[in-house]
């Protein structure tokens, strides 16, 4: 009895492992196949440019292999439509979120970009670029003082031949959303020209404070980099 019994037990957990076995072969071979299924993500049709708005068609699904599908890949042209690009998208490539803000460099509610004519401009620090957040204060013969309590954003700063200021090779914007702070400061090092225009994202009000504090000519602005620019990113208004 004793025997049949130990036979019997050993018989039951010989079929319990089977089972599993079996059971483990199903889930493996089900995860193969699920891996050579396809997913549709977003790609461009063709090479688009750092800072392009993206419109539907621009764009269209590809099918990638399950299994190669990261995190942030977009699955709906929908996710991606109406924002703008932060870095080159290549032809075919996966779009992914990072790479895309919808607000990025744009003016906020009740903002509008508005240029800072350069006889307004007594100092600007070189090293601002798009995208950047600055500080604005008022230097005249009563002496020098904050303009605002917050940081100003900056929609973008160009060279007096109308061009964007960056490194072509290396633009600070790449640094920046890679997180490459050494990066960052080369590019900034490595400017295509000096700042002749610099466009800000203002609220009427905070125009109508600059061009009060500078238009008599007794006070101008010194526009200064801010840290902020590198801590953490330009708030949307």
């Amino acid at each position: 009895m004793l025997n049949r019994g130990r036979s019997a037990a050993i018989s039951l957990i010989a079929g319990l492992l089977a089972c599993g076995l079996m059971y483990g072969v199903y889930k493996l071979q089900l995860r193969q196949v699920r891996l050579q299924e396809t997913v549709g993500v977003v790609v461009p049709k063709d090479f688009i440019r750092s800072g392009t708005f993206l419109s539907e068609d621009m764009l269209e699904l590809k099918p990638v292999l399950r299994g190669s599908y990261r995190e942030g890949m977009l699955a709906s042209i929908e996710a991606a439509a109406g924002k703008e690009t932060l870095l080159p998208l290549g032809r075919g490539e996966p779009v992914l979120d990072w790479k895309l803000d919808r607000f990025h460099l744009m003016p906020g509610s009740g903002q509008a970009t508005f240029q800072i004519p350069k006889e307004y401009v007594l100092s600007l620090s070189n090293g601002i670029r798009a995208g950047d957040t600055v500080k604005l204060y008022v230097s005249g013969k009563e002496g020098s003082s904050l303009l605002f309590g917050h940081d100003i954003v900056v929609a973008s700063v160009k060279s007096s031949a109308n061009v964007e200021i960056d490194d072509p090779k290396n633009p600070a914007l790449f640094s920046r959303v890679n997180g490459d702070m050494e990066s960052m400061y080369a590019a900034r090092r490595e400017a295509n020209g000096a700042i002749d225009q610099i466009n800000l994202n203002l609220t009427e009000q905070e125009w109508l404070a600059i061009d009060e504090a500078c238009r008599d000519k007794k006070a101008k602005l010194v526009i200064a980099f801010a840290s902020s620019s590198i801590v953490e990113k330009p708030p949307v208004k």
